[in-house]
């Protein structure tokens, strides 16, 4: 085996020093091309829904003048004019706070006993075998064929709405807030048992941000089921405490044939639910799990 002589062992090559090249920006096109104004617009969710709701309320205005029967549906004009009165006298507004008043009696109701159950539940094996059997024998039953107990147990008044909208919003509620309990990740549970939480710190500390996005959509079926459960009560007994609510507005005008007014009482029903469901659940969505990071 030959090894090179020294001699042939080439020199190490020299080193070159190091140099910076600063590039000229490029600005032969813009990085970004800006939307068009109509694409900016379109982007934007209110307007869309706003266009919906002309679209729906000129199809209605089109149908009824096909029909031209004022008695079965009135215009979508004649019914804006019937709205704006009824807002304009008092009348629709002092008939939406009788049912708000009472709506929000038995959904806080219902919110307290739901959460009451699901923390037993998720507390002790009693409480779990106690809400599954109450759940699966209550929420199948409609609110509205509570009310003729209601009205024997409760008299005719606020107290037996309050009764028939607990019944409505508890279930439903109770069920989205156990489903989101149990689908808490393990590793929660664990840091939360690792910090010495036992029972309702448990609960409020570890389960309930966790099971947050659930509780929402529980708080939104559940207020869905009061506000329909509501005005179907009303339009089946009527007043309560002396007051009508919108239900009561709407079977008054009914039996009187002023259609218009039934209508614009059905669109004040509708106006609540959608400034309730955008105005408060969406800003609350968008303030907790949104900012987390738990929605999208």
């Amino acid at each position: 085996m030959s090894f090179p002589s020294p001699g042939a062992v080439s020199a190490a090559p020299p080193v070159r020093p190091e140099y910076e090249r600063t590039l000229a920006p490029f600005t032969a096109a813009p990085l970004a091309r800006p939307l068009a104004w109509h694409r900016r617009l379109w982007q934007q969710g209110w307007l869309r829904k706003t266009l919906i709701l002309v679209v729906l309320a000129c199809l209605w205005e089109v149908l009824a003048r096909v029909q031209d029967n004022e008695l079965l549906l009135p215009t979508f004009s004649a019914t804006a004019r019937a709205f704006l009165d009824g807002m304009a006298s008092g009348e629709l507004p002092a008939k939406a706070a009788v049912s708000l008043a009472v709506l929000l009696q038995g959904y806080l109701a219902g919110i307290l006993l739901a959460f009451a159950l699901t923390t037993l539940a998720v507390s002790t094996e009693i409480g779990r075998d106690l809400l599954e059997t109450l759940t699966a024998m209550f929420n199948p039953l409609p609110a509205i064929a509570l009310l003729p107990l209601a009205l024997l147990w409760f008299g005719l008044g606020s107290r037996s709405l309050v009764f028939v909208l607990i019944h409505s919003v508890l279930w439903p509620l109770s069920l989205n807030t156990y489903a989101g309990f149990r689908g808490v990740p393990e590793t929660l549970r664990m840091a939360g048992r690792n910090y010495g939480l036992r029972g309702l710190r448990y609960v409020l500390h570890i389960l309930v941000p966790a099971a947050l996005p659930a509780i929402l959509s529980g708080l939104k079926i559940g207020w869905a089921f009061a506000w329909r459960t509501l005005i179907a009560a009303e339009l089946v007994f009527g007043a309560s405490s002396g007051q009508g609510g919108l239900g009561w507005f709407i079977f008054q005008n009914r039996n009187e044939l002023y259609t218009d007014r039934v209508f614009a009482g059905l669109a004040l029903v509708i106006l609540i639910g959608l400034l309730v469901e955008n105005l408060v659940f969406r800003t609350l969505e968008r303030l907790t799990v949104g900012r987390w990071g738990m929605q999208h």
